[in-house]
């Protein structure tokens, strides 16, 4: 009996043959790669030349790279925060009041709306949105048309306005994931709440405080962890709208570390710089999972 259990798990593990030799060729090797190319001086040519930390201790003193860091802590609002708050309320109208009001057909159209910039390729959003921010773009011409001229801005040519001009970009696209994701989690809560809420007389902001939010919070803990690590791996909206400029101010370690492997060719720097990255987003992603077990356990 024991030698058939055995043979039967054996026969289970052969299906994880594919993912863990993916996990390896594709994650840990290139991830050991680039720990041990951080060790180096190295121009992506020749042989590289060992100098143990010195990358490392190279990157404290670099203004620019704890500078990009700071931009990662502010690009956090509107790619979890923001999102989140927005993503929430949207869902709620939509499911608890326009399906309702109005009908599931009209609420499953906003919900494709909303969720139409994620499917965008990011390069197409950019250049949408950089005509829409250009200094002669829509922006400017709405605000110089309703006589708010001196509201128009270079928005991406301004250090002062171009990492907020990234984070309209930013809001708009991850709104329609969170609103996805939400949608979803209303779908599994039981009606009868919402209408016991409702024979009680309780508002649309009571039953949203006190039985929409706490019956999403799995989704919202999903939801926050993968915003807040694509937080800090962001790189594409950085490089297609303003290429870490004007004058490194909207610069993030994603955009620092592509900047030296083939710009300056510094590939050494560059993958110290993506290993603390990684080291950055393990670390985040392992204390939400931490706080997550502990709430279930309390649960």
């Amino acid at each position: 009996m024991a030698n058939a259990k055995a043979t039967s798990r054996a026969g289970y593990y052969l299906y994880l043959i594919p993912g863990c030799t993916a996990l390896i060729l594709i994650v840990l090797v290139p991830l050991i790669a680039n720990v041990f190319i951080s060790l180096t001086a190295w121009k992506g040519i020749g042989t590289p030349r060992f100098i143990a930390f010195d990358n490392y201790v190279r990157l404290l003193s670099d203004t620019v790279f704890w500078g990009s860091f700071k931009h990662v802590g502010l690009f956090v609002i509107p790619m979890t925060i923001l999102p989140i708050m927005l993503g929430l309320v949207l869902a709620a109208v939509l499911y608890d009041y326009v399906a309702v009001h109005f009908s599931e057909r009209l609420s499953s159209f906003f919900r494709a709306g909303f969720y139409l910039p994620q499917i965008l390729p990011l390069t197409a959003a950019g250049v949408l949105w950089s005509w829409i921010l250009n200094p002669v773009g829509v922006v400017n011409a709405a605000l110089k048309g309703i006589g708010l001229d001196f509201l128009a801005q270079n928005w991406l040519g301004d250090a002062n306005y171009a990492i907020w001009a990234i984070s309209a970009m930013i809001v708009w696209i991850q709104v329609g994931y969170c609103l996805v994701v939400f949608m979803s989690g209303l779908a599994r809560i039981d009606p009868s709440l919402y209408e016991a809420a409702e024979l009680d007389n309780a508002t649309w902001f009571i039953r949203f405080r006190y039985i929409t939010i706490p019956m999403l919070k799995p989704e919202i803990f999903v939801v926050a962890l993968t915003t807040l690590i694509a937080a800090l791996k962001m790189f594409a909206p950085v490089y297609v709208l303003t290429s870490g400029g004007p004058d490194n101010a909207t610069t993030v370690p994603s955009f620092m570390s592509y900047y030296h492997f083939f710009t300056t060719n510094r590939v050494g720097y560059a993958a110290a710089i993506a290993t603390l990255q990684t080291a950055a987003t393990i670390i985040v992603g392992v204390f939400f999972l931490r706080v997550q077990s502990r709430q279930s356990e309390e649960a």
